[in-house]
């Protein structure tokens, strides 16, 4: 393994948020091999010890693959000090601990993955990887003044983005059901794509990442990923 911030390290434990990290570092509760840690100090949970509250992180021997089809009115995060609902409620019998990849903000609904696999959750999260995430809304607007806009390149908090592919699945009573598709995943990107565009969301439900797709799980159970559903998330489409 390589040197990670220590916060990191805690995040992608599970242990708490990046934030939360920082604080747990901050009020003397993290060691590394014995000594007190420090903002921004890195370590290699391969080769060092890093303790919390005097409880060793160990990496786990057995990786867990499992979706969640989360449901809106859950925060994507692994503790919140606001005491709200947290999707970690919604998989505390799965067994072991996992973290979640990637995040579905507050009011979003859909498809979230959980591991506890670094590697495994770097290759669906960064850009590099390509991932193409897609996601069905529901919206009351002017659907065909939009559709154009939406196929076009649009500032969003200063950064230029482009969807992937948008249609229209259907029109509805003064509004319709959109399929957009994103590679990028900056922060509630979809809902500023279609509010720029005089759109108002009503739901917005992620339906797949890369080839896996939510199918038929209903909202708040989560189930193991297959052998096959792996490989299609690493590229590989073969056979299990």
């Amino acid at each position: 393994m390589t040197p990670q911030r220590i916060s990191k390290i805690l995040s992608a434990n599970g242990i708490a948020s990046r934030r939360g990290a920082e604080r747990l570092i901050l009020d003397g509760r993290v060691y590394v091999n014995g000594v007190c840690a420090n903002i921004g100090q890195s370590a290699d949970l391969g080769i060092d010890e890093i303790s919390v509250d005097g409880t060793p992180i160990a990496k786990s021997e057995n990786p867990v693959y499992i979706m969640l089809n989360k449901p809106c009115g859950y925060l994507t995060t692994v503790s919140d000090d606001r005491g709200r609902k947290t999707v970690m409620g919604l998989i505390s019998d799965v067994g072991t601990r996992v973290y979640p990849i990637g995040r579905l903000d507050m009011q979003s609904d859909g498809l979230l993955l959980f591991t506890n696999d670094g590697a495994f959750a770097n290759k669906v999260m960064h850009p590099s990887f390509n991932k193409q995430k897609t996601y069905e809304i529901s919206v009351r607007g002017d659907v065909s003044n939009a559709l154009p806009k939406l196929k076009m390149p649009m500032l969003i908090d200063a950064h230029e983005v482009r969807a992937k592919s948008v249609t229209l699945i259907r029109k509805t009573d003064g509004g319709g059901i959109l399929s957009i598709s994103i590679g990028e995943g900056r922060n509630k990107q979809v809902r500023k794509m279609c509010e720029s565009c005089g759109l108002h969301i009503k739901t917005l439900t992620r339906v797949a990442i890369g080839a896996l797709e939510l199918g038929s799980l209903e909202p708040g159970k989560w189930r193991h990923l297959t052998l096959k559903e792996r490989r299609l998330l690493h590229g590989v489409n073969e056979q299990e």
